[in-house]
């Protein structure tokens, strides 16, 4: 077994593989950029190296300082985590050479998988059945829009190189296919230097399979079942859970099996991933393979009982797998929810900034909490936003269900927006209990998951007035024991005075008139106050609610067209139009790259950029005001 690895990644699983390397004795090395000089993976590791600037092009994606990194410590291998340069067959060749081992699957394999266009080749080879689509060399975008055409829309655009939803898009019809596959392809390049598509034919509401798989160097091979995927935005996934709701026996055991035969197909070698896509009448297709350890392992680990980064040392330093398929069972169900700092009200806009308060589930044999931050900590423009994964377990699916939206009720998160509502809202929904998901779930379940049905608002409006009253009753409490008068009429709050006007409230974003009369008791919900107001949980469901100050008449400007902010700090990517061409509603006018995501802008009304404020490569902060609009 190995003395000391470096691990060539950040943040929670950083901190995930120092856990395990810790319990087996093996010291850790961490490598570090200027935005994670105080981060905790660097904080909990017994050692630690800087290798540059924030921007991970500059640091965490530069092989030569990884390699420099793992020399001058003594490190004996590289565990590369997940992103980054977990599937960079260069690193894994690059150890080889320098005498590193590397804690993954061989540089072939990498490769071979790398390219989802080879993939599919391989996979039809070995009778793996693949989504009908073009995996061509010939990257013209008229072969392209042609392709499509044949194959039928809609289509999924995906980068050739890519993972993790980038580079991804759905084209409806062929009008659309244009402006999505150049934005798929500026994605795709900024996100693996490689801008190369292939075409798949879209599958209606399917669902999202992904088959652990691990190998040895002994010609041993295992899965450990499978994880349902399916619930996502963006393509990246946002609640997992094992095993999938409603599968049947035979359907698992054949894709065991296939998951087993395309990882026999590259003669692998450690941890890899599987995924699959299952139609409504259980036909499923291979989609792709991870040829890494995947962010929602933890699901795997707690039906399993099994640590698989231990397993992936241990297959790395030469060793068999710790046990053959007939000893692995499933036992239970469980939950895993990413904590993201975004605003789902905002088309889950990525956020950052400090975290003011951190407060989480307590953690037990059914609640586990994966992380690489704690209170006082910021999240970085520079990095994926995901703050923590929280995964749960129990018997079954509905006790394991119920502790998921208990822990999400416990979450406390100040200081930035997070996703904990949405993800609250989402598990307890009526379809989600049912298990009911496909790939598709968000969309077609967006009014009751955000809380948007005139019933919802109806519920919640009485609460939040209560709350206010509750607060004002606080308030004047409060005035009183400050006063030199306590006992004034004026800090009563029994409405001896005038009649008590109705209480302006905002629920999901929506205005609502509530009489005090109609206030509600507020034993079943709890709230907690935020910069812009305060949450409301209760047992059906989590909602944003501010108190509406009243109108006293003041002038007020009528704004005449969105604004044109920059959303946060990124990067001026592209722009769209010439300065005072015409442009309809909808065109899109610019393109902003923040947290390795694409933002465009587009016109609100028809008009025309009189100016833009910054060229293309400009980095611009938060706020910043980026061009002059005139509407017609």
């Amino acid at each position: 077994m190995f003395n000391k690895i470096l691990i060539a990644n950040r943040g929670e699983i950083a901190c995930r593989i120092i856990r395990t390397a810790r319990s087996m004795g093996i010291t850790t090395v961490a490598v570090y950029s200027d935005a994670d000089r105080h981060a905790q993976h660097v904080a909990i590791a017994d050692e630690s190296f800087y290798i540059g600037p924030s921007p991970a092009r500059d640091s965490y994606l530069v092989v030569d300082k990884i390699i420099q990194a793992a020399l001058e410590s003594g490190a004996e291998a590289i565990h590369p985590g997940y992103g980054f340069l977990s599937e960079n067959a260069d690193l894994c060749g690059r150890c080889a050479a320098a005498g590193l081992v590397f804690i993954g699957p061989p540089a072939e394999a990498i490769a071979a998988m790398g390219c989802k266009s080879t993939a599919k080749t391989l996979m039809a080879a070995a009778d793996v059945a693949t989504v009908p689509g073009y995996h061509g060399d010939d990257q013209d975008p008229e072969v392209l829009k042609r392709a499509a055409a044949e194959i039928g829309y809609p289509v999924l655009l995906k980068a050739a190189a890519g993972g993790g939803g980038k580079g991804m898009r759905t084209v409806v019809d062929e009008g659309e296919f244009d402006a999505a596959l150049a934005s798929a392809m500026r994605e795709a390049q900024a996100s693996f230097n490689d801008n190369r598509m292939l075409i798949e034919k879209y599958l209606m509401q399917p669902r999202h399979i992904e088959i652990q798989v691990f190998c040895d160097a002994q010609d041993g091979a295992v899965h450990l079942f499978e994880r349902d995927c399916s619930v996502q935005r963006r393509h990246q996934k946002v609640i997992e859970e094992a095993p999938a709701p409603g599968l049947a026996a035979d359907i698992r055991e054949r894709m065991g099996a296939a998951a087993i035969a395309a990882a026999r197909a590259i003669d692998y070698r450690g941890a890899g991933t599987v995924e699959f896509l299952l139609d409504q009448r259980g036909a499923f297709f291979f989609m792709e393979m991870n040829t890494r350890l995947q962010v929602e392992h933890p699901v795997t680990e707690m039906i399993t009982g099994q640590d698989l980064v231990e397993w992936q040392l241990r297959v790395a330093a030469g060793e068999p797998l710790p046990c053959g398929q007939q000893d692995l069972q499933i036992d239970g169900h469980a939950f895993e929810a990413r904590i993201y700092a975004e605003d789902p009200e905002r088309d889950f806009m990525p956020a950052s900034g400090r975290l003011e308060q951190l407060l989480t589930p307590i953690e037990s044999p059914h609640v586990r909490i994966d992380s690489g931050v704690i209170e006082g900590d910021e999240v970085s423009i520079y990095y994926d936003p995901m703050i923590a994964k929280l995964i749960v377990w129990d018997s079954d699916r509905e006790r394991a269900l119920a502790r998921l939206q208990r822990a999400l009720g416990d979450y406390r998160v100040g200081g930035v927006s997070t996703n904990v509502g949405f993800l609250y809202n989402l598990a307890s929904s009526c379809a989600f209990r049912a298990g009911e998901v496909n790939t598709g779930f968000i969309d077609q379940h967006a009014d009751e998951i955000f809380r948007r049905r005139p019933l919802d608002i109806d519920y919640a409006a009485p609460l939040a007035a209560a709350v206010l009253i509750r607060r004002r009753a606080e308030q004047s409490r409060r005035a009183a024991e400050r006063s030199w008068e306590p006992n004034s009429p004026w800090y009563l709050t029994c409405g001896w005075g005038l009649p008590e006007p109705p209480l302006q409230v905002q629920v999901q974003g929506q205005q609502r008139s509530v009489a005090v009369a109609e206030a509600i008791d507020l034993t079943p919900a709890q709230s907690i106050t935020t910069a812009a107001g305060f949450d409301l949980l209760t047992p059906d469901g989590f909602f944003r609610c501010a108190e509406v100050p009243p109108d006293f008449g003041c002038d007020r400007i009528a704004a005449t067209t969105e604004s044109f902010n920059a959303p946060m700090n990124g990067t001026l990517i592209s722009l769209l139009c010439e300065p005072g061409a015409a442009v309809k509603a909808g065109d899109t006018l610019l393109v902003m790259e923040a947290m390795k995501m694409e933002h465009a802008m587009v016109a609100p009304c028809d008009g025309a950029v009189s100016e833009f404020y910054f060229i293309e490569g400009d980095r611009v902060e938060g706020g910043a005001i980026l061009l002059m609009f005139e509407p017609t």
